[in-house]
Order: structure tokens, then C-alpha cells, then sequence
């Protein structure tokens, strides 16, 4: 299932971003022992928007309630630079990934309705 996903959304900008993210929450919706992630909260972040586009997001009980402050904590904390502008570039890229399955859903929303 993930490898189908991964191939399916692999060209997409901030792919190299949402799809680790992805995986993380599956491990995380599984209950697996493995820590939150800048990539998964990233996917939290734009969760709506992802499943409005028709992309499966796993849905995590434990999830941070406020994810955005969650990412800055996270990206501050790893001592790497400017968590600002980091940040800031980081919902860019989801951002793009977004209008980009966004632009593919309508696109495949159009091929199917022209199917006899």
C-alpha cells in the first residue's frame, strides 16, 4: 500500500516531505514507539486538506493539539538554524504538495467524468 502511494505521489512537490510524514503516522496509527517527526506533524498540519484532495491520512489519537506550534518546537529544538524561516519554507513545500494533488484530483475528477 505504501510503496502504491509513494510511486503514485513521488513527483509531486514536497513529496520528499509529505510521504516520510505519512509513513510516520501510519507507524504512529499503528502503535508504534516511534517519536513525532517534523515531517509527520507537517502531514497533521494539512491533514484537511490532504483528505479533501482524496489522499488516505492516518487518523492518530495522540496527535498534538496544536501541531504548528508542535513543528516550530521541534525545528527550534534541533539546533539548525533559523526555525523561522525553516518553518515558514516547510509549509511552503506542503503547501505546494497540496495545489499540486489538488490540480491531480480535478484532472482525474474530469477524466472520469468523460468515461462513457
Amino acid at each position: 500500500m505504501m510503496q502504491c502511494r509513494q510511486q503514485a505521489l513521488a513527483d509531486l512537490p514536497g513529496a520528499e516531505l509529505v510521504l516520510p510524514g505519512l509513513e510516520r503516522l501510519d507507524a504512529l496509527a499503528r502503535g508504534e514507539h516511534v517519536t513525532w517527526s517534523p515531517e509527520a506533524l507537517l502531514v497533521v498540519i494539512g491533514a484537511f486538506r490532504l483528505r479533501a484532495a482524496s489522499l488516505t491520512v492516518p487518523e492518530v489519537p495522540q496527535r498534538p493539539k496544536q501541531p504548528e506550534h508542535a513543528l516550530y518546537e521541534a525545528i527550534a529544538g534541533d539546533g539548525l538554524g533559523d526555525a523561522h524561516s525553516r518553518y515558514n519554507a516547510l509549509i511552503r513545500r506542503l503547501v505546494s504538495f497540496e495545489r499540486a494533488l489538488e490540480a491531480r484530483s480535478r484532472r482525474l475528477a474530469r477524466t472520469r467524468d468523460d468515461l462513457p
